[in-house]
Order: structure tokens, then sequence, then C-alpha cells
């Protein structure tokens, strides 16, 4: 079992929970009071700031209630946050875009995150042909 090392902001949000054989998605939670405007855009405080395993890395995204729940959608639709990412001030914040007027209160589950080990270093070989079948073209495996 991995441990991260995680320092609260304030103690207005619940602490996070690993919940075993559920989802391996933590929940993460707004830690302000938010008010927004349609087309606003507005990083906001998940109240949290993490020194993740050595090798790994953190994916942030959306819950798949937030745009219903609160109309906001991620603005860079998937956040990564690396392991240098790890001093008490690199607080987690979540880069919402509002499609509509909307508030959001401090304990909303506005996003989750869960742990990736580092990609392995790569090398890249050139070739002239590559030797697997070609499927089709992008959007090639079709509609339904």
């Amino acid at each position: 079992m991995e441990t991260i090392q995680i320092r609260y902001v304030n103690d207005t949000i619940e602490k996070l929970t690993y919940i075993e054989n559920k989802s391996d998605w933590i929940d993460l939670r707004a830690a302000e009071e938010v008010s927004m405007k349609q087309g606003e855009f507005r990083l906001i405080s998940l109240g949290v700031a993490m020194k993740l395993p050595k090798g790994y890395e953190a994916h942030v995204v959306p819950r798949s209630s937030t745009y219903k729940n609160f109309g906001l959608i991620q603005a860079n639709h998937m956040g990564v946050i690396d392991g240098s990412y790890c001093g008490d001030n690199d607080i987690w914040r979540f880069p919402a875009l509002a499609v509509r007027d909307t508030e959001i209160h401090v304990g909303d589950r506005i996003c989750q995150f869960r742990i990736v080990e580092n990609q392995p270093p790569i090398l890249f070989e050139e070739v002239a042909h590559l030797d697997g079948e070609d499927r089709g073209g992008f959007g090639s495996t079709g509609r339904n």
C-alpha cells in the first residue's frame, strides 16, 4: 500500500479517505464558497497539498455529476499533478469553467483523483514501415 502525505489548508473540508473495493478514484471537495456567472473561469481551491509517493503522478478529473449538478467543466479536461508539486503552498485547485450561473459550497464534491505510476523512459526508434495492420483511420471503429 502506498502512502501519501497530505496537508489540509483548513479544517472546513472532510478528510480524504480511500474506500477499498468501491472505486480507486478519490473524491476532492471545494474548500471555498464560490459563485460563478456563465462563461466565468476560476481556480477553485480543493484545500489540500500532497506529497505523492516517489514515481507517481495524480490525475484529476471532474466527477460524473459535476456538469449536471454545478454546470462546470474542467478547463484543462484532465489535470496532471506531478510529484514535484509537493510543497506546503502547492495547493490543489480545480480549473472550472461555468456553463451556467452556479454556486459551489464548501464540501461539495466537484472532482476526483487517482495516482498513476510515471511513464517509464522511452526510446523512439524510427522505421520506414510499421508491421501492424491499418485500422482505417481516425474514428474507424464505427458509431455504435
